[in-house]
């Protein structure tokens, strides 16, 4: 799944007009909690697109342990704090390879991250890491507990 800033803003019209956006990848029966953890994931790509503090607040668990493929850990507040002071902004996200597997209340995703950052001075950085996420439902909503990234 890649998405850019573009794509944001067709993906917001589109659902304006009662669209169905597919992210590009071969139809998969899914149960409505694999769907509803996968629209999790996308809405936590575009809020980190979008630099958006309420969404980045409402997908991610209060416990949330960040962690970064260079082996910083961050938390909740240092996630957030971190995207929002845009530093490394991101310019694009690709998810592809993408996998959920549910365990009751809890689900495993995988997939392969690509993308590129732009930091304060405009130099670009190509991104390609390999990220493990754990997702939580709580009180019916899916939330990020848990994300390391890993050199690929």
């Amino acid at each position: 799944m890649g998405i850019q800033r573009r794509h944001i803003a067709f993906t917001g019209a589109a659902a304006l007009l009662g669209v169905t956006v597919v992210a590009g990848r071969p139809a998969q029966a899914q149960s409505g909690d694999d769907r509803a953890v996968a629209q999790a994931v996308e809405a936590l790509t575009k809020a980190m697109l979008e630099v958006d503090r309420a969404k980045l607040e409402a997908l991610t668990a209060d416990q949330l342990s960040y962690g970064h493929s260079a082996g910083r850990i961050e938390n909740k507040a240092q996630f957030v704090e971190n995207l929002l002071s845009r530093r490394n902004a991101f310019r694009s996200i690709n998810l592809s390879d993408q996998t959920i597997s549910i365990a009751g209340n809890d689900a495993i995703v995988r997939h392969l991250f690509t993308g590129e950052t732009a930091n304060q001075a405009g130099q670009v950085t190509p991104v390609r890491i390999g990220v493990l996420q754990v997702w939580q439902k709580q009180g019916g909503d899916w939330k990020l507990l848990a994300r390391q990234a890993y050199r690929v």
